[in-house]
């Protein structure tokens, strides 16, 4: 499964309650290193399917979810695990880094 696109609206449907791990991406299409991040998170959401579930979060047009993680930076991308952050990563640093948080939640 490739990388979906969620809202404030269905953040808790598709995070909070996900019977997998999902990893929430943080972004803005103005943010160059976000851009960067996009098709690397593409490959590993297709290398883990069904192990983990990647989402897409546009910070300017649902901002609840970024204030409620406190996302004062982005990129920022947070593991969630059964409802709870259990890992992240502020800024692009290469698909190894994602790799990295994606083992700690699965």
């Amino acid at each position: 499964m490739a990388t979906i696109e969620i809202t404030d609206a269905n953040f808790e449907e598709k995070v909070l309650k996900s019977p997998i791990p999902v990893l929430v991406d943080f972004w803005a299409p103005w943010c160059g290193p976000c851009r960067m991040a996009g098709p690397v998170l593409d490959e590993l959401a297709k290398e883990y399917e069904g192990k983990i579930q990647v989402v897409k979060i546009n910070i300017d047009d649902n901002q609840k979810a970024a204030a409620d993680y406190d996302v004062m930076s982005i990129p920022t991308t947070v593991l969630v695990k059964e409802g709870k952050e259990i890992g992240r990563q502020i800024g692009f640093a290469g698909k190894q880094v994602f790799e990295d948080l994606i083992k700690t939640g699965i």
